[in-house]
């Protein structure tokens, strides 16, 4: 049985950088995914530019039963870290918006570069090799039983990621693993997702379909002031999907279109200057006036603008600032961009990523129950965990 001293299991951003850094160590490394292509993720996100990272990054911005559990790797890997390695790869970059860093070119530049890094650094990777046991061996070590034959290592790293676009090849196998060597699991659900709304509200929502609008998404505390996409299912668009990560079933978010501005001046205005004017002619000068329509027609007062009093406007102006709705779900990890929850970061040491109580296995990147925010955060958890195990395994 072919002896290695480190086993990554998973192709993606987190494996392959947890790889490169324990293969610079001398550590003797393969990589096995059963993909036929490294860093699919990495490829396809920010439209194929990759949203590697961002310049805000915080601890306060990834979801966690620990908040506090991803700032030991963040702080010692940060973006500038990454940043610098992109410098150094020579791939050009740019900000975005909101602090999201982007290729200048295609993503497939970052996934040639780490795979150019792990073959100088003598590590390797099988592709297309899939995984039917896993055990642990009475002195110490695993074996993995790989659909290429046997092989033991002394550390094994768990890097398949979460659930989300299993069309990409994302299973649950991670958490099987944990799960198998007593890791206790953090329900998973799908993050960074479009909403989904009962067929009475996709009555008037289907006809906005395709219209983005600038808002801001209110869910308890969280808000996000992003746009807003309306679809025929529901609601997408970048502020939809930061708050998809707070949202529960059963629970309502507000939308706040007004966004600062002083609504309620505004229609008095237009009603001196036009009292005839309808209410949602009013409404298409704040809102696109597909919007305006329908807001017209759920809105409390009815009539020209000249018989609304100045209290009814003042209730215009609150739906607005805080317009209800009730999504109904949301559209499941087929759509989903991560996998909330995970293997329960209690269960691992915050340093190293290694777990409490299985000497020599690791857990790194998406398949932990950190989740960072749209925009990079994501990405960055997978550089600095996975670099974090890489020092150590």
């Amino acid at each position: 049985m072919e002896k290695l001293d480190v086993i990554v299991l998973g192709a993606g951003a987190a494996g392959l950088f947890c790889a490169i850094e324990a293969a610079r160590r001398g550590r003797r490394v393969r990589v096995i995914d059963h993909a036929k292509a490294p860093g699919e993720k990495i490829r396809i996100s920010g439209g194929g530019r990759c949203n590697f990272t961002n310049l805000e990054i915080r601890p306060e911005r990834f979801l966690s039963r620990n908040p506090r559990f991803a700032l030991s790797a963040l702080k010692r890997y940060t973006q500038w870290d990454f940043i610098a390695r992109m410098d150094h790869w020579g791939v050009g970059w740019h900000e975005k918006t909101l602090g999201q860093l982007f290729c200048d070119g295609s993503a497939t530049q970052v996934v040639e570069a780490l795979c150019r890094d792990l073959a100088q650094a003598g590590g390797e990777i099988w592709l297309g090799c899939s995984v039917a046991a896993i055990a642990a061996l009475p002195g110490g070590g695993y074996r993995v039983d790989t659909a290429r034959g046997p092989l033991r290592c002394d550390s094994l790293v768990v890097a398949t990621g979460g659930k989300s676009i299993p069309k990409m090849g994302a299973t649950g196998f991670g958490y099987r693993v944990a799960e198998q060597f007593g890791l206790p699991l953090v329900e998973t659900r799908p993050g960074l997702v479009p909403l989904t709304f009962a067929e009475q509200e996709l009555v008037w929502m289907k006809p906005l379909s395709g219209l983005s609008v600038e808002g801001r998404v209110r869910h308890g505390r969280t808000e996000f002031a992003e746009g807003l996409l309306f679809t025929h299912r529901g609601l997408s668009g970048p502020a939809i999907l930061q708050i998809s990560s707070y949202w529960r079933e059963g629970e309502a978010i507000a939308l706040d279109m007004a966004l600062g501005r002083d609504v309620v001046s505004h229609l008095r205005e237009a009603r001196a200057r036009g009292p005839k004017l309808a209410l949602r002619t009013a409404l298409a000068t704040l809102v696109p006036e597909r919007l305006a329509r329908h807001l017209g027609t759920v809105i409390a007062p009815t009539g020209p603008l000249g018989t609304l009093s100045n209290a009814a406007l003042e209730q215009v102006a609150e739906v607005l600032r805080n317009w209800q709705l009730m999504p109904v779900g949301s559209e499941g990890y087929r759509t989903a961009e991560v996998t909330l929850g995970g293997v329960d970061t209690d269960a691992l040491d915050a340093r190293t990523l290694q777990a409490k109580t299985a000497a020599g296995l690791y857990f790194v990147g998406e398949v932990v129950d950190v989740t960072g925010w749209l925009g990079g955060y994501n990405f960055q958890w997978a550089w600095s965990s996975g670099w974090a195990a890489g020092q150590v395994v």
